[in-house]
């Protein structure tokens, strides 16, 4: 029997949890109670993990055969590598393999142009720097174990609950136009779909997980206005638009990302672009929900 621990079961994993085959044993991790409820949705037993280890957690892993982390590291650095690096590199029979879910981030600016996983990371921001630095302890962790880690980089997440049709929908859309500037995407489909490919074949290595149609942020509003079939909002000057430090921080980064890594170990994107992807959340018309949709219930 296989069995997955996830620790940080959000929106990525419970999509992953959704994709795994019946009868697959998975166990998730999130940090309030209050969130159970969603994770035994998905299908996940779920547990509370706030940084401190717990011999709940500590039971589960000792039999666990595939680990997947989705946890942001902090000022502390990873929480998942101080609470249980230990236990993970000595208490685990049973492991086969580890995901470790980071982002396109850790590549920083390279003012547009192409970048894949040979491309120098130069992270711009503290939260991209902590990424890189945990990316290192998880292979670091891998080399010492014998375990097969894979890292993927995802870039902006989306799905269903999560698009620009609930952004037009709720009036909080806009299209920021800085000339030049574009982002790559991921259909939270494919989070999953990549995750559950690489941990069936226990395969390790750097891999950018990312549509192949890296684009302008307004081009994206623009396409999904025209599937509901309003008037998409004006365009807003970067220099004059108000955004908080953060968000006014991803504009700092520009680049292209290339995904030929992922294809090459044998996994076909569902959602190749985000035409693709909007195309079929507005078909199905689930695009307003929280989750997304197992593959068993696809129209």
């Amino acid at each position: 029997m296989t069995k997955i621990f996830i620790f940080g079961a959000g929106y990525s994993g419970r999509a992953f949890a959704r994709a795994s085959p019946a009868g697959t044993g998975i166990v998730g991790t999130t940090r309030s109670a209050e969130k159970f409820a969603a994770l035994r949705q998905a299908g996940i037993a779920p547990l509370v993990f706030d940084g401190t280890p717990t011999t709940e957690i500590a039971a589960e892993l000792e039999t666990a055969t595939h680990l997947v982390v989705s946890i942001a590291p902090g000022e502390a650095g990873d929480p998942v590598i101080g609470a249980a690096g230990a236990a993970i590199a000595e208490k685990m029979p049973a492991l086969r393999w580890i995901g470790y879910l980071s982002t396109v981030g850790v590549y920083g600016d390279h003012g547009g142009a192409w970048v894949d996983e040979a491309s120098e990371c130069r992270p711009v921001s503290d939260r991209s720097r902590r990424r890189l630095e945990a990316e290192r302890q998880w292979i670091g962790l891998g080399r010492e174990t014998g375990l097969p880690v894979a890292v993927l980089r995802l870039s902006g997440i989306y799905g269903p609950g999560r698009n620009a049709f609930v952004n037009l929908r709720d009036g909080t859309a806009k299209r920021l136009v800085k000339p030049g500037q574009v982002f790559n995407r991921i259909h939270v489909e494919d989070i999953a779909g990549a995750l559950r490919h690489l941990a069936a074949r226990a395969q390790g290595g750097v891999f950018n997980v990312t549509d192949d149609l890296p684009a302008p942020p307004q081009d994206v509003v623009a396409y999904a206005a025209s599937l509901m079939g309003v008037e998409p909002p004006p365009e807003i000057p970067f220099e004059t638009a108000r955004l908080s430090p953060m968000a006014r921080s991803f504009y700092g980064e520009n680049k292209r990302v290339a995904n030929a890594a992922i294809r090459r170990a044998g996994y076909a994107f569902r959602f190749p672009d985000y035409r693709a992807a909007f195309d079929d959340l507005w078909a199905a018309g689930d695009w307003a929900e929280g989750e997304p949709r197992s593959p068993m219930k696809r129209p």
